[in-house]
């Protein structure tokens, strides 16, 4: 659920609640990849038990990312995705599960908010298709020469929604992908994995929540949190951390110790909880806008939106006699309260607003006319046109006979020759040149016309203005009105938000008084009907032929809904992406009635993508579940089973026998070409649903009892302006107990008595010297003559790196071959360490992202050359070896 700039105001707000990830890269030795081993310790000296992946975060930068080259075809974004979740499994390597959630069919509020996006991205990609037609046929007609336009498959990105092909396949790929790693990875070897793919309805991140909500409401299960490493000096104590830095940790532990400081209030009529508090804040924070909420047009977040709600909050609660929220529910009649004391700030929010944008206009006003001063009025040409650098003795270039004479008849010109075209220029003897140069055109660059706005949130009228241009309909129909607030009121929670903007906070009056049947929402789509409601006419490929004409044939009874135009409402925002998108709303009557007529022409493949689905579950053969889920398919039950706790860390829920399962000793097969067949597999699968409770069950919004809370973190200067002069040392991980790394003296003369004491540099003299984010007294100043400190190998685990060379009475070996010399212990380690990372001792793949690579032996999927994509042979054993 985007909320638009809250990431940047939290971080900024609340500094200390980012760490940097300590990643752990892959490694190559010889040409051979030995990739990162995830059963080891975690370097950021925390273990995760559960690691939850909304897998839209990932699917969208792997598909069509921002910094590098796009895949060439849909196999190679399959191949990304992996890559990108190994390297989040890496840094997190959680030890009980994995949960991995794709969007499925979502609520009807953010469906309104598909469907502008896809609508609005439809419409751009046509735009900038006509206006690069149009400028090629200009740069032809005046003579130009530009190559053939290169015929591209555009990546339409609207495939990533549930129903269609890709998402289909994507739900293939990442079975294949579970197996494999169950069977092949270390630190998978344990654990659980649920898949809830696009075929389960509702968003990834209400999914995970709904789950974890779920299982806390079970009977007899744990809260899991980060666990440090015991002990005050572990096994990674004296490890060398990574200086990179590409992926960070938010503490939410150490975000609810700042908000604990913030909302706690004193002489409250009422028990202070800072449970209940923190749930009032998030719940604050939806009206500063996400996915399913227009923001209030009065709080805007990139206005201290959320600071502002805080002071009200606290000098309102007072007065509420209690809080707004209490375990899912709300309390609109304290809502109410809160909304109107916003309300009664909003005349000068939006004064200061506007006073604000016209600072800011004035200011570039000002910058541009600086500019303009220090910029010529024209561009010189002829003999004085500027040339690159070396190209003014080149051939055909003008010689100056007299360039004073020439600069003072230009100079002339632009100041006295109004008959003269401004974009003639003159050479030596005063003739106009056809190559002149051209004056540039004094205009004013705030001539620009400013979106026309016409509400004028500033003015006074701007309540009747509003309602007037946005809903068609006068302030004074109090009802109307009323509709919009409650409507409001009931989307945070509701399937149903039939409005684009958002009611003002002074009209909040009456929401009160919302009857609690207000709305209950509609029946969920399937996955096709979704993509009729939310795509436009140009992403129709993606629908069965009958269905996609629906959406083109103008006598379609639903073509109404499928506009190929449209305008937007920039709604006082600057951008064009900011602003709404003006589309007919989907009724869904006439939606499903048109439907009903197309239904029959599904192909039974089509039949089941249309269809809904649930979880799925995976165990690898060592898993204590394993040998359970595999008798359940034995005896072919037909019942749903209820799920060990004892077997899967508390996890609570029933099975059910999946019909598409993976089933051990049975061969997995690779949907994606350039990766082998499973055919040693051990994985098993199994439907997973979660537990269920009746619809007037409170999830209670409280810490489970046996929680433990890690240990505070934030210092009196993280809070307060002043720490009474007493010093602090920050907490760079989440470990406050972990040791610097350093050498000891002794250390330093150990390597002072092996290396040698030449005047020269050395053979490490060019060695780099340690990044800045190392701790500790790393090295120390060089004596006269010292040489520098051997440079870490990168091929060594960070737990050996720094055990130092053994004992001086083992240090003298000598190989019994002719002319061998006495081998130093740094050459001895950097021997062994090779030794041990040959192909022969360390099996490994060459496939990309560590697959298993097979022989192009069968066709690709159709729509996908497979001519030119020649892969290795892979080894016989798999990704990584185990005893």
């Amino acid at each position: 659920m985007g909320v638009p700039a809250f990431f940047r105001w939290l971080s900024r707000k609340y500094p200390s609640i980012i760490v940097n990830c300590v990643e752990e890269k892959p490694k190559e030795c010889n040409g051979v990849k030995i990739p990162v081993d995830a059963s080891k310790p975690n370097p950021n000296d925390v273990e995760f038990d559960n690691l939850y992946l909304d897998m839209n975060g990932i699917i969208h930068p792997c598909t069509h990312p921002e910094d590098k080259p796009a895949p060439k075809n849909e196999d190679e974004m399959m191949v990304a995705i992996f890559e990108y979740i190994d390297r989040l499994f890496n840094i997190v390597r959680p030890r009980r599960l994995l949960y991995m959630a794709i969007d499925g069919v979502a609520p009807r509020a953010k469906m309104n908010q598909q469907r502008s996006r896809r609508f609005r991205a439809s419409k751009e990609g046509m735009e900038a298709a006509v206006e690069k037609q149009r400028v090629r046929e200009e740069i032809l007609a005046k003579g130009g020469f530009l190559p053939p336009e290169e015929i591209k498959e555009r990546f339409d990105s609207n495939c990533i929604t549930p129903g269609t092909e890709f998402m289909d396949n994507l739900a293939k790929c990442l079975r294949y992908y579970i197996a494999d790693r169950l069977n092949n990875d270390p630190g998978w070897k344990n654990l659980t994995v649920i898949l809830s793919d696009a075929s389960a309805p509702g968003e990834g991140e209400h999914k995970i929540m709904d789950y974890i909500r779920r299982q806390r409401g079970s009977s007899g299960s744990a809260h899991c949190l980060p666990r440090e490493k015991k002990g005050k000096h572990d096994e990674l104590a004296d490890s060398l951390p990574s200086a990179e830095g590409e992926f960070i940790f938010l503490r939410l532990s150490v975000l609810r110790e700042y908000l604990e400081r913030e909302l706690t209030m004193a002489s409250l009529p009422f028990t202070f909880d800072v449970e209940r508090s923190i749930d009032d804040w998030v719940f604050m924070c939806f009206f500063v806008g996400n996915d399913f909420l227009p923001h209030l047009p009065s709080l805007e977040i990139r206005e201290g939106a959320i600071d502002r709600l805080v002071n009200i909050y606290k000098n309102v609660v007072h007065k509420t006699g209690g809080y707004l929220t209490e375990s899912g529910y709300v309390n609109l009649q304290r809502v109410q309260m809160i909304m109107l004391a916003v309300g009664e700030v909003e005349d000068s929010i939006f004064k200061k607003r506007k006073d604000d944008e016209d600072s800011f206009r004035r200011r570039q006003k000002e910058k541009r006319k600086r500019m303009k001063r220090d910029q010529p009025s024209f561009s010189p040409g002829g003999i004085l046109t500027p040339h690159a650098l070396g190209s003014r003795n080149s051939p055909g270039s003008q010689v100056a006979s007299n360039p004073r004479q020439a600069a003072y008849e230009m100079r002339m010109q632009n100041n006295s020759s109004p008959s003269v075209s401004p974009n003639t220029s003159f050479i030596s003897d005063g003739s106009p040149s056809p190559r002149g140069g051209i004056k540039r055109k004094a205009e004013d660059s705030d001539s620009e016309p400013e979106p026309e706005d016409n509400v004028r949130l500033w003015e006074a009228g701007w309540k009747q203005r509003y309602y007037k241009n946005k809903f068609d309909v006068d302030a004074a129909d109090e009802k109307f009105r009323r509709k919009v607030v409650q409507s409001y009121g009931c989307a945070s929670w509701k399937w149903y938000y039939p409005f684009h903007y958002a009611p003002f906070a002074s009209d909040f009056e009456g929401i009160a008084d919302m009857p609690s049947d207000f709305e209950k929402g509609t029946k969920p789509f399937k996955p096709l009907e979704q993509l009729m409601g939310v795509f436009p006419a140009a992403s129709g490929n993606f629908l069965p032929p009958s269905w996609r004409k629906l959406m083109s044939d103008p006598d379609s009874s639903i073509i109404d809904f499928y506009p190929e135009d449209f305008a937007i409402d920039l709604n006082g925002k600057k951008y064009a992406w900011q602003g709404v998108a003006l589309l007919p709303f989907v009724d869904e009557r006439r939606l499903r009635a048109a439907l009903e007529e197309v239904y029959p022409d599904l192909t039974p493949e089509e039949t089941r993508r249309n269809s809904l689905g649930g979880d799925v579950l995976f165990v690898g053969k060592h898993h204590p579940l394993h040998d359970f889920v595999l008798e359940l398919y034995k005896t072919g039950s037909t019942e749903s089973v209820d799920v060990p706790p004892e077997l899967c860390h508390g996890i609570q829920g029933k099975f059910s026998l999946d019909e598409e399962a993976i089933l051990p000793d049975q061969v997995v097969c690779s949907p994606v070409p350039m990766l082998r067949d499973l055919t040693q597999n051990g994985t098993i699968s199994i439907n997973f649903k979660d537990p269920q409770f009746a619809e007037d069950y409170v999830f209670k919004a409280v810490m489970l009892p046996g929680a433990r809370k890690p240990a505070p973190v934030l210092k009196p200067g993280d809070w307060e302006k002043s720490s009474n002069g007493r010093q602090w040392k920050p907490q760079l991980g989440f470990n406050r107990d972990r040791r610097p790394v350093h050498l000891d003296p002794s250390a330093f003369r150990t390597l002072g008595h092996v290396m040698p004491r030449g005047s020269g540099p050395g053979v490490y003299g060019n060695a780099a010297p340690p990044p800045a984010t190392y701790q500790g007294n790393l090295y120390r100043p060089l004596l006269r003559g010292q040489t520098q400190i051997p440079k870490l190998m990168s091929n060594m685990r960070p737990q050996d790196s720094w055990r130092g060379p053994p004992p001086l009475f083992q240090q003298q070996r000598f190989d019994r071959g002719v002319g061998a010399e006495p081998l130093l212990p740094w050459n001895r380690m950097l021997q062994t360490q090779n030794a041990a990372f040959q192909p022969n001792q360390y099996q490994m793949l060459a496939g990309p992202g560590g697959y298993p690579p097979r022989r192009d032996d069968r066709g690709g999927r159709q729509g996908y050359p497979r001519e030119g994509r020649k892969y290795p042979l892979p080894p016989p054993s798999g990704r990584y070896s185990w005893n």
